[in-house]
């Protein structure tokens, strides 16, 4: 194998799982290690930075760094399945315990004369104005509602999210001087071109849900609702109540949104039911598990046949049973069990099987191309249109996905805007600028807490049952206080602190071998990849994480680390006579429009030169 490229900005960077993961590449392990030290204003701005709404996204987050958080899977529990950091929840703390950030917030450049239409008010268009407007562009922002927010606000309860949080993480941006037209639907992507923007981003979401076409829809249409915009109407105060007997349709987030929300309108009887298994469902894991909290039964494998009527007003509906079968690719198929099928009663139906995207306000002869899906062409990576001003983001790029995604997107097609603006190439993007500095603070001593130990994870209080259903707008999880969030901050593991090898003073003494809790680190002769994985101290078996590999040695063998299961503790930089072996906290900045991401000739700051 060829010795690792440190230089390379992504190899540190994908060695902090959660970090990489995440799509916005929020530095993760540096704000919780700011919560540990009670530095929440610090913590907070951290976030504000990368994901720009941490209070929403510390309640309403997919969390795709958990999942790959390093914890999850190197802890050895015997009690408790190993669970990763509750990354997203400390996100939340550093929003609840900050003080007045406003102080803090960009301040404003001279006018430069460009202006910037958003159509929408979601998170896509709200990045896109937070990272534009500080830089001297004039941007407007548009949205048929009163408020900002989007989908944030009109599809996400209040028991989870509450507004007063959505008023103040979009006030922040609305702050920076965006000019919000509020109740402005754009109807028209010519009349909005012909207005002089210099550039349009779409931010407008998948506004659309899904409709079950089966026998009985439109004799019984006046008590079976599109979820999302049931959601809507709950948000707005037009819905108050709901039938005591309600059908769920579907496996999603918005799903469990629809069920837990007709539970609290006064839903006795609130069943979801989705025509998968339950582990195939895309709802999150805990939003699953908040829904069962709830004593919300999910009824798996039932296929929709019909809705049952009688005088026009529904009464039930019937679903034929069936189980999965695969192929020998892993294709899944749904085949009947040949049972009789189930008539389910019920008073009310939310359909929640998914959303797509409208754009019927775009004009063909607008010269945006849209494919067979009816999603618009985009550059890779740019989010440019074939009209070359306009951009799209969010759901209305690729789909219905998340938030953080949503805000990933914006933030690279500001950095576009930007770039096109002052006649650059989209397409080319610089790298963002990396940093590494030593922790070492004497022989055995270093400026970040190491100690590993087995810890589970803390869980968040909920509001007493009795008071969290009684009420839409009651908020259920309560957030970590101050002493659970540092003991829950501690289980993290540094993984933005590198082990960082140098092969000129090694002396091949094999103390960091002797020493490494996880047996990660072996002196070998080199080989192929495969080859030598299997034949490390401990097979590396994970090959989505890298090896570490060393130049040639004095000896003709070469350092192999694994990457995958190493904690991070610096017990082979303690134990190393030589200092060959040194702890070095890891910095990503991501490239954000302004005046670096126009430069792709600014310099890179690399391991070797920090």
């Amino acid at each position: 194998m060829q010795a690792t490229d440190t230089s390379d900005p992504s190899y540190f960077h994908k060695v902090v799982d959660c970090q990489w993961a995440c799509p916005a590449h929020t530095p993760v392990p540096e704000y919780i290690r700011l919560i540990g030290q009670g530095r929440y204003d610090d913590a907070y701005m951290i976030n504000w930075v990368s994901n720009v709404f941490p209070g929403i996204l510390g309640r309403t987050c997919d969390r795709p760094c958990e999942p790959a958080c390093r914890r999850g899977r190197v802890e050895e529990n015997n009690h408790a399945k190993p669970e990763p950091v509750a990354i997203c929840r400390l996100k939340r703390v550093a929003a609840d315990f900050k003080s007045d950030v406003s102080a803090r917030m960009p301040s404003i450049a001279a006018p430069n004369g460009k202006r910037i239409a958003c159509v929408g008010a979601g998170p896509a268009s709200l990045t896109v104005a937070r990272d534009l407007a500080p830089l001297g562009y004039e941007v407007t922002v548009y949205d048929s509602s009163a408020k900002a927010g989007g989908f944030i606000r009109t599809q996400i309860p209040r028991f989870r999210l509450p507004e007063e949080v959505i008023d103040e993480e979009t006030g922040y941006i609305l702050d920076l001087g965006v000019q919000f037209n509020s109740g402005q639907r754009v109807d028209s992507m010519q009349a909005l071109l012909k207005q002089g923007y210099d550039a349009v981003f779409v931010g407008c979401g998948a506004p659309r849900g899904r409709d079950l076409e089966v026998p009985g829809r439109k004799e019984a249409a006046e008590n079976i609702h599109i979820g999302i915009d049931w959601l809507a109407s709950v948000s707005f105060g037009h819905v108050t109540k709901v039938g005591e007997r309600v059908i769920v349709l579907g496996g999603g987030n918005t799903a469990m949104d629809c069920c837990r929300s007709a539970k609290r309108l006064g839903g006795k009887e609130v069943k979801v039911v989705v025509r998968s298994g339950f582990e195939e469902m895309k709802a999150s894991p805990w939003e699953k598990e908040d829904a069962q909290h709830e004593g919300i039964p999910i009824l798996n494998y039932h296929v929709p046949k019909s809705f049952q009527h009688s005088n026009g007003k529904l009464t039930g509906m019937t679903f034929e049973l069936v189980r999965a079968e695969y192929d020998a690719q892993g294709k899944r198929k749904l085949v009947s069990t040949g049972e009789p099928d189930v008539l389910i009663p019920c008073d009310e139906v939310l359909v929640a099987v998914g959303q797509e995207n409208s754009f019927t306000w775009i004009e063909a002869e607008c010269g945006i191309t849209f494919d067979k899906w009816g999603l618009p062409v985009l550059g890779k990576g740019t989010f440019q249109s074939t009209l070359p001003q306009v951009f799209f983001g969010g759901d209305a790029a690729y789909g219905p996905k998340n938030i953080i995604t949503a805000v990933a997107h914006g933030h690279e097609a500001a950095v576009s805007i930007d770039r096109l603006l002052n006649g650059e190439d989209v397409a080319q993007r610089p790298a963002p600028m990396t940093n590494l500095m030593s922790q070492k603070m004497g022989i055995h001593e270093w400026s970040y807490h190491n100690a590993v130990s087995n810890d589970n994870r803390f869980k968040v209080p909920w509001a007493a049952a009795e008071k969290a259903l009684a009420s839409i707008r009651i908020e259920v999880e309560l957030g970590f206080d101050a002493a659970t969030a540092f003991k829950e901050a501690s289980r993290c593991l540094n993984c933005d602190v590198q082990t960082v090898f140098n092969r000129g003073t090694c002396i091949e003494c094999d103390a960091c071998v002797d020493i490494c809790p996880m047996d990660c680190i072996t002196f070998t002769p080199n080989g192929d990849e495969a080859e030598l994985r299997a034949r490390l101290k401990a097979p590396a078996e994970n090959t989505t994480q890298d090896l570490y590999i060393s130049a040639e040695l004095k000896t003709g063998r070469i350092m192999a680390k694994d990457e995958d299961v190493c904690l991070h503790c610096g017990f082979c930089a303690e134990r190393c006579p030589t200092g060959a072996w040194d702890m070095q906290k890891f910095l990503l900045n991501t490239t954000q429009a302004g005046p670096r991401s126009r430069d792709i000739a600014a310099p890179v700051i690399t391991p070797e030169a920090a």
